[in-house]
């Protein structure tokens, strides 16, 4: 456990050594504001003509998702993929570091970057709670928020699982976009062209399980499917890792 801290912590730093995790951020932060204040906008406007509904967290932290289909990739891209290039990956292997280890201790340094994010975004539900009478229901925002926890961690696991088999950080990137973009945007889209058994690919789609966290329904299912890819991703990283040691 103390390596993977290690690991997790040193990656956590790197990410603001450099320009990437101001970038992200400002990639989150700003459209999420702009829509948050459009939000406010609008209902304040339907507010004084007696109509319209109570405005909701729940798009913008779906905004939030659609964010990180695209910025994942970049944030899990060099990880092992860098580290291989450089030759560096070499010198991690004959440390006194199991392969699992240095694997989750990548993927936990990115997961604890995200965390951070998030904990800044807390802001728009709090605020949101002013203008709502009698509040936001805080039990749909946890829901909400751990379904963006467990998403996150899903496709930041898929990034270093790829990670791990490339060395050119550029394919890292590329393919794990792909690889998001599909199970995210993609898969779904049989459910409603086949009229029998498309219903199944609506189960293989990590957007599917989130939009109930999001409108406040967590189904042990839903957590389960996150935690399976999240397993997937961290194996096929160390099982990569496991070759590069014996080649």
């Amino acid at each position: 456990m103390k390596n993977i801290w290690t690991i997790a912590k040193r990656e956590y730093d790197n990410y603001f050594n450099g320009p990437l995790a101001y970038v992200v951020m400002l990639a989150v932060l700003l459209p999420m504001g702009i829509y948050f204040s459009l939000i406010l906008f609008y209902s304040s406007q339907q507010a004084m003509f007696g109509g319209g509904a109570a405005p909701s967290a729940q798009p913008i932290n779906g905004l939030f998702v659609f964010l990180m289909v695209f910025l994942s990739p970049a944030l899990t891209m060099r990880l092992l993929s860098d580290e291989a290039r450089m030759g560096t990956l070499e010198l991690l292997l004959t440390a006194p570091v199991r392969d699992s280890e240095l694997v989750i201790g990548k993927w936990l340094g990115a997961m604890l970057f995200i965390l951070f994010v998030l904990l800044i975004t807390l802001v728009y539900p709090l605020v949101l709670n002013n203008f709502v009478e009698p509040g936001i229901d805080w039990l749909a925002v946890i829901s909400s928020y751990i379904g963006l926890i467990l998403v996150c961690g899903t496709m930041l696991a898929i990034g270093v699982g790829v990670s791990a088999i490339f060395t050119n950080q550029f394919a890292s990137f590329f393919v794990t976009l792909g690889i998001i973009f599909f199970l995210y945007f993609m898969i779904g889209l049989p459910a409603g062209l086949l009229p029998q058994g498309g219903e199944v690919f609506n189960y293989l789609s990590i957007q599917n399980p989130y939009d109930q966290m999001n409108a406040g329904t967590m189904t042990l299912g839903g957590i389960a499917y996150y935690l399976s890819l999240i397993s997937l991703g961290l194996f096929t990283g160390t099982t990569a890792i496991e070759i590069r040691r014996w080649r």
